[in-house]
Formats: structure tokens, C-alpha cells, sequence
């Protein structure tokens, strides 16, 4: 868990940018990374943690859905904005497949009855 249970706000802010807030450690920093989240230096010596720019609101919603799955599953108190919430579109069900053949003796064995 998180230092004294706090929650980790993944947000988008006023520009657009998705970016993550509250306090982050070791572990939860790892998890951001895989999900492709940046950590960049900012005034007074904090750190900005966002998503890369201009990848599209499609890929930022998948890649906010993804971190805040995987912090969640970590344990950690996470508050993810409904507008960055990934709902995959309805897929195609996949083809029909032909039925199953029966098992059927090798032509080279004599068949017993």
C-alpha cells in the first residue's frame, strides 16, 4: 500500500495531458513506467509523472486503464477519471468453426466388430 493509504490520481489536466499525482514509491513507479507513463523533472524539484504527448485519447484512455489496473491489483488506492476509463469497442464474435470429426479407425487396421 501506499504511505499512509494515499490515493494515486491519475487525471487528465487542463491541457489535455494525462498525468498521475499523489505519492508514489518504488513499486508503484515501476508500474507506471510499464505502462508508459514518463517521469520528468518540474519546478522546485518534483517530479511530473504523465503520458507521452499527441498519442492519440484513444491510446491515453488504454494506457490510464492499464496503470490504474495494475496499481489497483497491487493494492494501492487509485482513483482513475471516468473520462479516462478504456471500454473496448464490441468485437466481431470469431468465425464458426466447421464441427468436430470423429475418431475413426487408420485405414492400414482391420476394423473389429
Amino acid at each position: 500500500m501506499t504511505p499512509d493509504d494515499e490515493t494515486i490520481r491519475i487525471t487528465r489536466g487542463q491541457g489535455g495531458e494525462v498525468e498521475v499525482s499523489g505519492r508514489i514509491d518504488a513499486v508503484a513507479k515501476e508500474l507506471l513506467l510499464r505502462a508508459g507513463f514518463l517521469f520528468l523533472p518540474a519546478l522546485r524539484g518534483r517530479v511530473w509523472v504523465r503520458l507521452p504527448f499527441d498519442l492519440g485519447r484513444d491510446w491515453e484512455n488504454k494506457h490510464a486503464t492499464w496503470a490504474a489496473d495494475m496499481l489497483s491489483t497491487a493494492r494501492y488506492h487509485v482513483h482513475l477519471d471516468p473520462d479516462l476509463r478504456y471500454t473496448p469497442p464490441d468485437e466481431p464474435a470469431p468465425p464458426a468453426r466447421p464441427p468436430a470429426m470423429t475418431a475413426q479407425t487408420p485405414p492400414s487396421r482391420p476394423q473389429r466388430r
